[in-house]
C-alpha cells in the first residue's frame, strides 16, 4: 500500500486518472526485497489490465512467465457493502464515469497532455461505453420504446 502512495503512485490520483469512487477494496502484496517491487507489479499489471483496463501510471514492462500471481496478503475492504452495492448500479455509474471522463480530458488539454493520461481516458472512456450500454440493457429490459413520440 506504501508503494502505492508514494511518489509515481500517488500521480495517478493527483492527475484525475484514477477516480477513488471506484476503489472499493485494497489488496496488499508485501516483498521480502525491494527489487521484487518491480516485478511483482509487472506480474500482476500483465495478469489483471486484460480483464479490465487499470489505471496506472506508466505500463511496466512484462515480467518473465515463470512467476505465478501470489495471493494477496490481505484484502481490506474500505467501503461497505451497501455501497459496492449501490455503486454497481449503472444508474449511479454511468453519471460518475462520464463526469470523471470529463475531468480526465480537460486535465489532459489544460495541464498535461502525457501517454499517461491518455491511456487513462482510453480506459475511463471504455468504461464509460460499458455502463452506457448496461443502462440502455435495463432500459430495454423495462420495455423502454424509443420509438415512442417524444
Amino acid at each position: 500500500m506504501a508503494r502505492h502512495l508514494t511518489s509515481a503512485r500517488s500521480d495517478i490520483i493527483a492527475n484525475r486518472q484514477l477516480d477513488v469512487w471506484e476503489i472499493a477494496w485494497v489488496w496488499t502484496y508485501p516483498v521480502a526485497a525491494r527489487e521484487q517491487i518491480a516485478p511483482l507489479e509487472a506480474l500482476l499489471y500483465h495478469s489483471f489490465h486484460p480483464q479490465s483496463p487499470l489505471i496506472n501510471g506508466t505500463v511496466p514492462p512484462r515480467a518473465p512467465s515463470i512467476f505465478r500471481i501470489p495471493e494477496p496478503e490481505q484484502k481490506v475492504q474500505v467501503m461497505s457493502d451497501r455501497e459496492i452495492n449501490e455503486r454497481r448500479d449503472p444508474a449511479q455509474r454511468l453519471p460518475r464515469q462520464a463526469e470523471h471522463y470529463a475531468q480526465v480530458v480537460g486535465h489532459f488539454l489544460a495541464v498535461k497532455e502525457s501517454k499517461q493520461i491518455a491511456r487513462a481516458m482510453r480506459a475511463h472512456f471504455q468504461r464509460l461505453a460499458k455502463y452506457h450500454e448496461m443502462l440502455l440493457g435495463i432500459a430495454d429490459a423495462e420495455g423502454i420504446d424509443d420509438t415512442e413520440p417524444d
